[in-house]
């Protein structure tokens, strides 16, 4: 077979940013919404627009959200809806990159449309919670703006976690014209989208108990009602949190598998036992129960029975739950005690539960290879996130112990969960490995499949087993365009396929290789690309070398780039997402530290443990 096709025969969508236009009329449209919306909220303070006035007092009229404020409501509901809004079109997005490729602009793809408006909705309805409430009604930890306005500080955070999470949207298309179209969940940009959104859900919480009603002692159906929207914000919280998860969901992850585990035990520490210590006994599964719910809804919505993509897989989370619900039975009314005794059974007993449950559902599950750091990382995650989740609430209920303490607990904690994810991120390339590829049969034309052997210069893995060594085959188009099968060992260096893999059409085909710190991969068939100037690499009997899998997972990147523009554009993303999470520990500390003494034990008694 020939090793080289016309560069007209392969890809020809454009490698870099969107085209201008596209560019000019998504952020007009933004523009112009946020135009209208800040006119309406301005005509409300003035007293000129009666729009809002009137669906603040249809909300508080609603039997199913009387105990909270409408001006608090209003917001909560809209943030909600919009949360799930993105979150759909986010998965679908994935699904269309992981399928197809990448796309030619922000309104050639379908999934911008959902995570626009759903970002924006997010967004505004910060904007909109900081403008509803009189002075008298936005409690005590609002924030002054004049002698008659001041903004809940629930609705400052929810404002400035939309705003950063939509503008990573155009800073994405910045971040293409710089270094080309980083295909992966985890470029910086990508993770404002998703960080942005996630922690949305702090804020919320603070917004919740900022409109809680205390005039009057709640009654049974009060209490009940303020269950179930402390379900959604903390079942929302576990949501967002495990959408850093989604390329292991779908069988793609371009880092570490010990990180897997990692993000799942940081999302179970902190949403969980916020869920227990904010809702009471029971509140941990009922929070896991709307995260099934919402996030099994959107892998059946974006699958292959409705819109027609990719199926994605979600961590169950029912074991880390059970534990929690467990600690609480002994140390319930210890609330820092209870999250590090939860964490530390979320990264043994819940690592133990969540192996089992990749074994059964996970293209890639977890192996011996990530048992020991695996187990290591997740008892750090779940601890910090643990802590976090006890600091959380305890901050909303007015329970915080001295300021120093806190400090010094919520700055370990954030730093040991950005020192498990740096680790988990650190890899190595094996050195000099090169294989042999022996094709049971050659390409012929698009739809063609092979099976392979492939006859290793010396043995790929060190250990037991490796964390993976698969062919891994994306881009093949639509809901078919993935294909994830481990290969088969015969002999220390002799691997065979277990299942047909894909070499033609636009197909981009390798072997994967995950063992300890070493990632790589060798390139089986990879189809011309006229936009990034690249041949194809046919799929035939040849002796290739493993390199840096990157280079092939994503070649649209510029490798012509300088390391120090990198270097800077990923620090100032950093710096954005650290101002975030500290600005959301300001405003609970702010929250705990101006509550009047009758709110704090109104709260606390709000739902029974």
């Amino acid at each position: 077979m020939s090793t080289a096709l016309p560069l007209a025969a392969g890809e020809t969508r454009p490698a870099g940013a969107a085209p201008l236009d596209q560019v000019v009329l998504a952020t007009g449209v933004v523009v112009v919404l946020s135009a209208l919306l800040g006119w309406a909220l301005v005509g409300h303070r003035t007293g000129r627009n009666r729009f809002f006035a009137r669906l603040v007092a249809w909300f508080e009229r609603l039997p199913a959200f009387r105990g909270v404020a409408g001006w608090a409501t209003l917001p909560l509901m809209l943030a909600m809806v919009s949360l799930i809004t993105a979150l759909l079109g986010m998965y679908w997005d994935i699904a269309l990159h992981i399928g197809v490729g990448r796309d030619e602009g922000p309104l050639a793809n379908p999934a911008h449309y959902p995570i626009l408006l759903g970002l924006f909705g997010l967004s505004a309805s910060g904007a909109i919670a900081c403008t509803l409430p009189t002075a008298e009604q936005a409690g005590p930890a609002a924030l002054r703006v004049s002698r008659r306005w001041r903004m809940p500080v629930g609705g400052v955070l929810l404002t400035g976690a939309g705003a950063y999470a939509l503008l990573g949207f155009p800073l994405d298309d910045v971040w293409h014209r710089l270094f080309g179209q980083d295909v992966t969940l985890w470029g910086p940009t990508h993770l404002m989208l998703i960080g942005g959104a996630g922690l949305s859900l702090v804020a919320m919480a603070v917004l919740l108990e900022e409109g809680t009603d205390r005039s009057v002692a709640p009654d049974a159906s009060t209490r009940r009602r303020h269950y179930l929207m402390r379900v959604g914000v903390t079942g929302g919280m576990l949501i967002g949190l495990s959408v850093f998860q989604a390329e292991w969901d779908f069988g793609v992850p371009q880092f570490r598998l010990v990180l897997h585990p990692l993000l799942i035990a940081v999302a179970a520490g902190l949403s969980l036992v916020t869920a227990r210590l904010w809702l009471g006994r029971g509140g941990a599964l009922a929070a896991v129960g709307f995260y099934v719910l919402v996030r099994g809804g959107v892998s059946v919505v974006v699958g292959p029975w409705v819109i027609g993509e990719l199926w994605s897989a979600i961590p169950l989370y029912v074991v880390e739950a059970l534990c929690v619900e467990a600690a609480a039975l002994v140390v319930a009314r210890r609330p820092l005690r209870l999250g590090v005794v939860s964490g530390l059974l979320i990264g043994t007993v819940g690592f133990a539960g969540e192996h089992a449950w990749t074994q059964a559902v996970f293209p890639l599950p977890w192996t011996s290879d990530v048992l020991v750091e695996g187990v290591l990382l997740a008892v750090v995650g779940g601890v910090a996130g643990g802590v976090l989740g006890a600091l959380l609430v305890m901050g909303l209920e007015g329970t915080l112990p001295r300021r120093a303490l806190v400090r010094v607990l919520f700055a370990a904690a954030v730093l040991a969960i950005a020192a498990g994810v740096v680790d988990g991120l650190r890899t190595t390339r094996p050195d000099d490995l090169t294989a042999s590829l022996e094709l049971a049969t050659e390409s012929r034309g698009e739809a063609d499949t092979t099976d392979a052997t492939v006859r290793f210069d010396r043995p790929p893995v060190v250990g037991e087993e490796p964390a993976w060594l698969t062919i891994t085959a994306w881009q093949g188009g639509g809901s078919q365009g993935l294909h994830v099968a481990p290969l088969r060992e015969i002999s220390p260096t002799v691997w065979e396929t277990t299942e047909p893999m894909p070499v033609g059409g636009t197909w981009k085909t390798m072997v994967r290789l995950q063992d300890g710190r070493d990632i790589a991969a060798l390139p089986v068939f990879l189809p011309s690309d006229r936009a990034l100037g690249e041949d194809v690499v046919a799929a035939r009997d040849a002796t290739r070398s493993f390199a840096g899998e990157k280079s092939i997972l994503q070649r649209e990147l510029d490798d012509d780039i300088p390391a120090w523009l990198w270097t800077v554009a990923g620090l100032v993303v950093l710096l954005c997402s650290t101002v975030l999470v500290l600005a959301l520990g300001w405003g609970v500390s702010r929250y705990h530290r101006l509550a009047s003494s009758h709110h704090r034990a109104a709260t606390r008694t709000g739902v029974a443990a």
